[in-house]
């Protein structure tokens, strides 16, 4: 199975998304799973690994983690050429490796071209930027590139920001 994860803050807690599908091409996901997460850490500008992480992490204690093969963050996995830790690479680590993960941005990082795939879906002239750890970065970018819907952000990735956002229970 394949996840894409993403945090969103309000005032003093987290909401963590998790939308859980089997194939790139899938228009709808098997399950979306949510976790809420009380007194986050305080946002540390070049360390915000530290503040989204721990919320990854409790998300992904919802699942059967034997069972995901790829792990799709909103973000960087390396912020610049010499290999700076982003997010992605964090996730990665913390899993020992053993799942390979995509970052997903919607805008640039200064200095980290080297490492990084421009896609452009649908009739949008905007990129998305791909990053990739655990796997090769030209089969990273294929995988979003072949994702489900007409538009710049696919289908799914879409959904899980939606989700993201949705009024907190």
């Amino acid at each position: 199975m394949i996840i894409a994860v993403d945090v969103y803050y309000e005032e003093n807690r987290a909401k963590s998304v998790g939308v859980i599908f089997q194939r790139w091409e899938d228009s709808k996901p098997l399950e979306v799973i949510t976790s809420y997460t009380e007194t986050p850490h305080e946002y540390e500008t070049g360390f915000f690994y530290k503040r989204e992480l721990p919320c990854i992490q409790e998300l992904l204690k919802l699942t059967d983690i034997n069972q995901i093969h790829t792990l799709v963050v909103d973000g960087y996995v390396y912020l610049d050429n010499e290999k700076k830790p982003g997010l992605g690479h964090y996730v990665y680590t913390n899993y020992l490796g053993e799942i390979p993960v995509i970052g997903v941005a919607k805008n640039a990082f200064h200095n980290n071209e080297a490492l990084v795939r421009k896609i452009y879906r649908g009739s949008s002239s905007k990129p998305l930027y791909i990053t990739a750890v655990g796997m090769e970065l030209e089969i990273a970018a294929e995988h979003i590139q072949s994702m489900y819907g007409e538009y710049r952000f696919p289908h799914l990735l879409k959904l899980l920001d939606k989700q993201t956002k949705e009024a907190w229970l």
